[in-house]
C-alpha cells in the first residue's frame, strides 16, 4: 500500500532535539553568542549586527535578543560604547565559559550530527530534482540574486537570512510542495544551533552555492547532488562540535 502523505512527511522530519531545548529563549541566545566568543568567531572588538537582526538569523524575538545582549554585557562578554563608532561590541578581553553553555552544547553533538546527515539526504535529493526538472527562467534569475546577497552581506546575521532563503528557493525549484515543507522544517531544527561565523567563512561557503547554481541551470543532476552533499557534509567539521574539540 502506498504510504499516505502525511506518512511521508513524518519520515522526512527531523530527528528531535533534546538538551538545548531546555533552555529558555532568553538563555539559548545569550549561549550562542557566549560561545561564539569563546570559539573565538566572534573577536574582541567586533560590533555585533543590529538586534532585529541577530533576531532574525537567530529566529527568537527582538526583545528576546536586546535581554540577552544586556545580559551579556553584565557578564563581561560584551560591552556598550556610545558614539558614532560604538553600539554592542565584543568586549576587549571577555572571560570564558562566562554563560556555562559550552557543556550544554558539547552534550548535543550527537544530535546535531544526526541533523546534518537528515539534511545532507533531504539536501542531495532535492538538488537531483530540482536539476533534473530544470529551472525555469523566474527561479534562476532568484537563486542568482540571492547568492549576489550572500557576497555582499556585511554581517554573519544578514548572510542567514539570504542563506536560508536560498536553500529554501532550491527547494521550491523541484516543483514538489511535499518536499518544501520538511526540508523547511528540518533546516529550522538545524538552525537552533547556528552561530555566529566570520563573513570570510560564510562567503567561501557561497561559493558553493555558486557552483548549485550552474549545475541547476544544466541541468546536470549528479553534479547538483555532488556539489549539495559537499555543501552540507563540511558542516560535520565546521559546526561548533568540531570547535569545542579544539578548544
Amino acid at each position: 500500500m502506498a504510504d499516505s502523505p502525511s506518512r511521508t512527511t513524518h519520515a522526512l522530519s527531523a530527528p528531535p532535539l533534546t538538551g538545548i531545548r531546555r533552555l529558555s529563549a532568553l538563555d539559548a541566545v545569550r549561549a550562542r553568542i557566549a560561545l561564539a566568543v569563546d570559539l573565538g568567531l566572534l573577536k574582541p572588538g567586533e560590533r555585533l549586527p543590529a538586534s532585529d537582526r541577530i533576531a532574525g538569523a537567530l529566529d527568537t524575538s527582538e526583545i528576546t535578543v536586546r535581554r540577552a545582549l544586556v545580559a551579556l554585557c553584565k557578564d563581561g562578554v560584551l560591552e556598550r560604547r556610545r558614539g558614532r563608532t560604538g553600539g554592542t561590541l565584543v568586549a576587549e578581553h571577555p572571560p570564558r565559559g562566562a554563560v556555562g553553555a559550552v557543556e550544554s552544547y558539547r552534550a548535543a553533538a550527537p544530535d546535531v550530527h544526526a541533523l546534518i546527515d537528515h539534511r545532507l539526504v533531504l539536501e542531495c535529493g532535492i538538488a537531483h530534482l530540482a536539476a533534473a526538472r530544470g529551472l525555469d527562467e523566474a527561479a534562476d534569475r532568484e537563486l542568482r540574486r540571492l547568492v549576489e546577497e550572500m557576497d555582499g552581506a556585511e554581517s554573519w546575521a544578514e548572510f542567514h537570512r539570504w542563506d536560508e532563503r536560498f536553500h529554501l528557493a532550491v527547494a521550491a525549484a523541484t516543483g514538489l510542495p511535499s518536499v518544501v515543507e520538511p526540508y523547511g522544517l528540518a533546516l529550522k531544527e538545524l538552525y537552533h544551533y547556528y552561530l555566529p561565523y566570520p563573513l570570510d567563512h560564510l562567503r567561501e561557503s557561497n561559493g558553493e552555492h555558486r557552483l548549485l547554481v550552474e549545475a541547476l541551470r544544466q541541468g546536470d543532476s549528479a553534479a547538483a547532488a555532488e556539489v549539495a552533499g559537499r555543501h552540507v557534509g563540511t558542516l560535520h567539521d565546521t559546526m561548533f562540535m568540531h570547535l569545542l574539540n579544539d578548544s
